[in-house]
């Protein structure tokens, strides 16, 4: 006869206490994914279990397998056919999962590995980019290896503003607490090089490039050397003299901005980040530069400068002219005057235009960005990160991480405050710290960053919490979640920063800062940014930052390797409403929305809304209603179906001005295929061929109305 306590053999041979309370658990969650909510009941299966197995291990000891067998055995027994279904598939499942992490990490290290909350695709992503591995290719460690490596190189920071042995080994432990149950992750570059030979933290940096060939060439090699260590880069190239002014050592003609950026961008192609993915650059310039129309036009044939994302610097003075149809100045940086005056509506529209055909160029709004940035009185923001998220002076740099929101939405359907503000907290030191753990490529970027202090703390997973919360995304209540969740998030990170600030001082150059005027000593000049979480959101298994989910089933390609994702929350909704089937499943896979599906409920379909099923004033409404509590700026995508017409754009854009967004970058569908381009009807106007902006048409007769140009038939 079996003891009181009994012990149970673990597939790994390893002995553990029998706990019915874990049997019970496993119920109620195999009854969860059917509709099941009693956990009295859970527990009263679970009890038989034991009494089972009690009766039948008189003597010996039983292996897990035994248990889950007497499982399946006591529910369909006991007339609870659809947990016990639910219970052997989620069985299956796990298996599957277990052989997964084998042909992935090998035999050997997936029986070692922890239950770390990373569903096997996020493993594939682990091992072929973040794992060290030896020179031959093998791995060198494990998931929880590589997380017990950042989280103690990050907390042993803290010696250097007095942490004792256990104040370390407690920051440790809650930085690796937090990852492991997915409620926070660092960008790549930190997962991929803390405590590593060369542990460049952060993953952006801005590069200043002034007017002169030496300096040009420097930023190339210096951006070189960041993209190589697994960062990103944004410059501003409207230093630069325009194409075809005066050289006067040379007594020629200047290449203007657009020809070096080419030379960027063959840089970055030829440069593999730390052999793990290629180049990312951000490529500014001023909507008054001289040759601001080549650059708009710049990415148009679908081909050029592919390691870009391109952006026009709109300042407020245009986006005005543009309102009160006026004209407005192009100015060379070189001089500083006036070379010509363009009608600033007809620039917008060949803007619009090829954000039309192709998505870029984005907008800035370079000076609203300015007034609201924390280092304001140390100059101008320059350029933001690649993707954007992040405004930033010359030689500065930012680590980011995310907060997954779907961690903090409770099984009552509630947000968990507490536990979302204890997550803020945490994320804020491992941030701060992370401006001291990194190594900085330049002298000067390791003292600007230490001048500034500049974190950048956003969101994952907040489509997947409106999910939970049975809250529609494009809804008024979504957009009051996402303004109350954001605002919590930003006000409890600005008081950890202040609580930082008290005990490791202020940001060194705090004084004469917007935060000094306001009385607030602040550890760091710039708290939160909402990045785009590409990768970390797939190993959280969640919605990438503060975007709709792309599909509810679909197929991504990672690395080389097609992965399979659904949505969980829609599967569980599917059970609960006793619609779901495999079939079900299939069709939606393939056109990933659930909109034109009759046989799903109207309620359902309210919720679980997808990224083109969202307007793009929507879309705006949303970005908008975060970058109220951003320090920073918002990686979004603002997603247009492929029958959106030029004008739709131009709504966006305005409306994306008009409700104190930072910037906008829009996307139609399809727009980068191989299809025919057609706007409007046949006597579309055509562009100048003087000055490239729009004639008037008039029947076959316009006359441009920015240089004077007159085409008539």
């Amino acid at each position: 006869m079996l003891p009181t306590r009994f012990h149970v053999k673990k597939r790994d041979g390893s002995i553990a206490e029998f706990e019915v309370e874990k049997i019970a658990d496993a119920i109620f969650k195999a009854a969860q994914s059917v509709g099941g909510k009693d956990k009295k009941t859970s527990k009263e299966l679970a009890q038989k279990v034991e009494e089972v197995v009690r009766q039948r291990f008189t003597e010996g000891m039983p292996h897990v397998e035994d248990i889950q067998d007497i499982t399946e055995e006591v529910l369909i027994r006991s007339a609870h056919a659809k947990t016990a279904k639910a219970y052997i598939l989620y069985r299956h499942e796990r298996t599957s999962d277990r052989e997964k992490r084998s042909l992935i990490l090998g035999e050997e290290k997936a029986a070692k590995i922890k239950e770390l909350n990373f569903s096997h695709n996020a493993l594939k992503i682990l091992e072929q980019r973040y794992l060290r591995k030896s020179a031959d290719g093998t791995l060198n460690e494990t998931p929880e290896d590589m997380l017990r490596r950042v989280s103690q190189s990050l907390a042993e920071v803290d010696r250097q503003y007095g942490g004792s042995d256990q104040e370390v080994q407690q920051s440790a432990d809650k930085f690796y607490s937090m990852m492991t149950e997915l409620q926070f992750l660092p960008t790549s570059p930190t997962l991929m090089n803390a405590g590593t030979d060369v542990p460049q933290l952060s993953s952006c940096y801005v590069l200043p490039i002034y007017d002169s060939m030496e300096s040009i060439y420097d930023a190339i090699k210096h951006a070189a050397i960041i993209q190589q260590r697994g960062g990103g880069t944004g410059f501003n190239f409207s230093r630069l003299r325009p194409a075809g002014d005066t050289v006067h050592r040379k007594q020629g003609v200047a290449g203007g901005p657009i020809s070096f950026m080419k030379v960027f961008d063959s840089s970055a192609e030829a440069v593999l980040q730390g052999g793990k993915r290629s180049g990312a650059n951000m490529g500014i310039l001023r909507i008054d530069h001289p040759d601001i129309l080549s650059f708009i036009h710049l990415k148009e044939d679908k081909q050029t400068l592919q390691n870009f994302n391109i952006s026009v610097a709109a300042t407020n003075a245009f986006m005005e002219a543009v309102l009160a149809d006026e004209h407005y100045d192009l100015i060379n940086p070189r001089t500083g005057k006036s070379v010509k005056r363009l009608k600033a509506r007809n620039v917008f529209n060949v803007l619009l235009q090829n954000a039309w055909k192709t998505g870029d160029p984005g907008i800035v709004f370079i000076d609203r960005m300015n007034d609201l940035h924390g280092g304001r009185h140390l100059g101008d923001v320059e350029s933001t990160s690649p993707c954007g998220e992040q405004p930033m002076l010359p030689y500065e740099s930012s680590p980011f991480g995310s907060i997954n929101l779907k961690s903090f939405v409770k099984e009552d359907q509630k947000i968990d405050w507490k536990g979302l503000e204890e997550a803020v907290k945490g994320a804020v030191h491992f941030l701060d710290n992370a401006v001291d753990a990194t190594s900085y490529p330049l002298e000067e970027m390791e003292a600007v960053c230490k001048a500034t202090r500049k974190i950048g703390l956003g969101i994952m997973g907040f489509a997947d919490m409106l999910y939970a919360l049975r809250i529609s995304y494009d809804s008024e209540s979504g957009f009051e979640t996402a303004e109350k969740v954001m605002s919590f998030i930003q006000k409890t990170a600005h008081n950890a920063s202040q609580d930082l600030a008290k005990k490791r001082g202020a940001y060194p150059r705090w004084e004469g800062s917007i935060h000094q005027q306001q009385g607030r000593q602040m550890r760091n000049s710039g708290v939160t940014a909402i990045s785009p979480t590409g990768t970390i959101s797939l190993l959280a298994d969640v919605s990438s930052g503060c975007e709709p989910n792309f599909a509810l089933s679909y197929i991504k390609t990672v690395m080389g390797t097609e992965m399979v994702y659904s949505n969980p929350l829609f599967e569980r909704a599917a059970k609960e409403e006793e619609f779901y089937s495999l079939d079900l499943m299939r069709r939606i896979a393939q056109g990933g929305s659930v909109q034109r599906i009759a046989d799903i409920p109207d309620a359902i379909k309210r919720v679980f809304v997808t990224g083109m099923d969202i307007s793009p004033e929507s879309h705006v409404r949303m970005q908008a209603a975060f970058q109220k509590y951003v320090d920073g700026a918002i990686s979004k995508t603002i997603n247009f179906p492929s029958s959106a017409t030029i004008d739709d754009v131009e709504n966006a854009y305005l409306q994306a001005y008009k409700l104190g967004c930072k910037g906008i970058t829009i996307y139609r569908d399809q727009s980068m295929s191989d299809q025919v381009v057609t706007i409007g009807d046949e006597h579309q106007p055509d562009l100048c061929p003087e000055c490239d902006t729009q004639l008037i048409d008039k029947e076959g007769c316009g006359t441009c109305e920015s240089c004077g140009y007159t085409s008539c038939d």
